[in-house]
């Protein structure tokens, strides 16, 4: 009973072993920062939001194409070599991943799963197109230079890209999806080889013939040119 009477009768806002008058430091409720910190902490991931847009939840689907619609896109036009067809292919896309959301297996390996959907409908694109297309590998934005080239070093990087896109349009399909799924989506091997339907060893040696035959290609090109 001795400590409650000692609480009791010690001042209001003086903290245990703290003297009267002094307020020692409060916890704040109210930081900002880490209430952002718990909101991110709280994000459900991609598996829960399948999980939820298979039970009815709309706003599900609409945030999972919200984070997925930037790769999906960027992939798709890099394959097809056409925006106005990446952004066809996209949304069907995200129509087939409403329509399977039921038979979705939640292994964490969604975006595989999704790049797979997207694969596929853009090698059946090429195939009917029998025109095969490609955009060159470019800078990225983030990692140009403030100033614009002097003249001589764009049309040096024009001819460049081109000789860079003849020589891709070369590679067989699979060779290609393989090298931009690793080098412009950053995706591990292990995620490749979901999204292709194949083997870690099988993309590995995609990737490397791909890589073979540009360097051997690519200075023939530059000593033609």
């Amino acid at each position: 009973m001795t400590h409650i009477r000692n609480e009791l009768r010690r001042p209001k806002g003086t903290a245990r072993g703290t003297a009267a008058g002094r307020s020692g430091p409060r916890e704040c409720f109210c930081d900002p920062e880490r209430l952002d910190r718990q909101k991110v902490e709280h994000q459900p991931t991609d598996d829960e939001l399948m999980a939820r847009g298979a039970a009815g939840d709309e706003g599900a689907f609409r945030l999972l194409v919200e984070r997925s619609q930037g790769p999906v896109f960027a992939f798709l036009e890099r394959m097809l070599g056409s925006a106005e067809e990446a952004q066809d292919l996209g949304q069907e896309t995200f129509l087939r991943l409403v329509q399977q959301a039921a038979r979705y297996r939640p292994e964490g390996r969604f975006q595989s799963w999704l790049f797979r959907i997207a694969g596929n409908l853009a090698r059946s694109r090429l195939r009917r197109r029998k025109i095969l297309r490609w955009i060159p590998f470019e800078v990225a934005s983030h990692d140009q230079p403030a100033t614009a080239p002097p003249p001589d070093h764009a049309l040096e990087a024009e001819e460049s890209g081109r000789r860079v896109r003849t020589a891709l349009e070369q590679l067989p399909e699979r060779q290609r999806e393989a090298l931009v799924l690793r080098h412009y989506q950053e995706m591990s091997y292990r995620e490749i080889a979901d999204a292709m339907n194949t083997s870690v060893p099988a993309v590995e040696a995609l990737r490397h013939r791909a890589l073979t035959a540009l360097r051997q290609d690519l200075p023939r090109r530059t000593d033609s040119a």
